[in-house]
């Protein structure tokens, strides 16, 4: 039997019958009209699994092929990327917003970061991690991009991995500020895109091309 190309946005599941969405998210945040619409979605499609994942997004898992379409027409969210190479998600923690340890401002800056990443195709799956402060909830030095917040301001880091092969990632630059900190990664995203090969992650891409001669090429 031919292959059958699974709905745009959709991941088919281990039966090969049903199919799972993570509506994209940015940063972790949920506005209250698109929690109305997953909410409407799950009873009018009775959608037998919602899963918040580690990655702070939803998945709605167990729909058919023919309702992919019309549910993301009812929920007016952005598809989120689960397998395709690229951005998958910017996990932020808190930060000043709400927490009493935030010391930057970790939600405004993975929203940055999302705005300056989604969409563009990268040589693998890419996973960035931002942390308010130094307890580093937002798992930010096992993301493929790493921030971490501190009294004089960012530190960046890149490489990281917590796959099979764990990896922590290099520290690039220390007391930053939000501008420097989206320009650096810009300039280390454009870098890793260009020499990267496919499905190559950054843990292995920096082992393989030293973090030194990535630091000095692409800064």
């Amino acid at each position: 039997m031919p292959k059958v190309e699974p709905p745009k946005g959709a991941i088919l599941q281990r039966d090969k019958e049903t199919y799972a969405i993570v509506p994209r998210i940015p940063a972790g945040l949920l506005p209250r009209k698109d929690l109305k619409a997953i909410t409407a979605v799950v009873e009018k499609y009775d959608i037998p699994i919602v899963k918040v994942t580690s990655g702070h997004r939803i998945a709605l898992v167990g729909m058919t092929q023919d309702q992919i379409e019309p549910i993301y027409k009812d929920l007016d969210m952005d598809p989120g990327k689960a397998v395709e190479l690229c951005l998958h998600y910017v996990q932020a923690c808190p930060g000043t917003e709400v927490c009493q340890f935030g010391i930057q401002d970790s939600l405004g800056m993975g929203l940055k970061l999302e705005e300056a990443f989604a969409g563009i195709d990268m040589p693998a799956k890419f996973k960035v991690g931002v942390s308010g402060c130094p307890f580093c909830c937002a798992e930010n030095f096992v993301r493929d991009l790493g921030l971490m917040g501190k009294k004089k301001g960012w530190t960046l880091s890149f490489g990281g991995n917590s796959g099979r092969k764990v990896r922590a990632g290099d520290i690039i630059a220390e007391d930053i500020s939000d501008d420097e900190a989206v320009e650096m990664a810009r300039k280390l995203v454009t870098y890793y895109a260009e020499h990267a090969r496919k499905k190559e992650r950054t843990s292995t891409f920096v082992t393989r091309h030293t973090i030194e001669k990535i630091i000095t090429e692409a800064l």
